[in-house]
């Protein structure tokens, strides 16, 4: 089996959407249901954890390339823009900003941290919108860290200089009497990402770094 052409190559940083930022340690074959398949093996540095992605997949979980350092700038830019207020619902702000997350590009990033950092200012997130804001706002400050070659903690700074700003104009909104921001629905969206983790089709494993050959 000839080798594919691959879009990533060795020791290239990429981004893996919900996951982090990583590096590509390894492409090479394995087996799997009979057929042999193609691999990337990333190593993500935040959760200090290999993962397994075949080759011709890819694209379709949304593995891409670190942004430029261009793009960067824009997104740091972006993060002070004004935004549409989102739905007081907070279930449904939950599910919205889960999915830009999943998507993965940085402008999906930098909304997901502008409009949650904002909504912490007015009143204090549900346990699983913290965890959301805390993972999308770790993505967004590695990124842009290999993107412009400086420290996360540099780049956390810049990201806070805008942001908060944009939070003392925008504290002062009245909050609508339905808004309820109860935690009592944590355990039934914690369940609901765990089914969907299990729906995986085994394309993609976990390695642990002991395993590693």
């Amino acid at each position: 089996m000839a080798k594919p052409k691959t879009e990533f190559s060795v020791n290239q940083k990429v981004v893996y959407p919900s996951q982090g930022v990583g590096t590509i340690t390894d492409v090479f074959r394995q087996e799997f249901k009979g057929e042999m398949i193609y691999y990337y093996k990333i190593y993500i540095e935040v959760s200090d954890m290999y993962v397994m992605v075949p080759v011709k997949n890819s694209t379709k979980m949304g593995i891409r390339a670190i942004v430029s350092k261009k793009e960067a700038e824009k997104a740091i830019e972006m993060i002070s823009e004004e935004f549409e207020t989102p739905t007081s619902d907070w279930k449904q702000r939950y599910q919205n900003n889960l999915e830009l997350l999943k998507k993965g590009s940085i402008q999906d990033i930098t909304a997901i941290v502008r409009s949650l950092y904002h909504r912490s200012k007015i009143k204090e997130l549900p346990i699983l919108e913290r965890k959301l804001y805390e993972n999308a706002k770790k993505l967004l400050e590695d990124e842009i860290s290999e993107a412009m070659g400086i420290s996360s903690k540099e780049v956390e700074a810049m990201l806070h200089a805008k942001l908060e700003p944009l939070g003392m104009r925008q504290d002062k909104k009245i909050i609508s009497p339905d808004d309820e921001d109860d935690d009592e629905f944590d355990d039934e969206l914690d369940d609901d990402a765990d089914r969907s983790d299990d729906d995986d089709d085994g394309d993609e494993d976990d390695l642990d770094e002991d395993d590693e050959e």
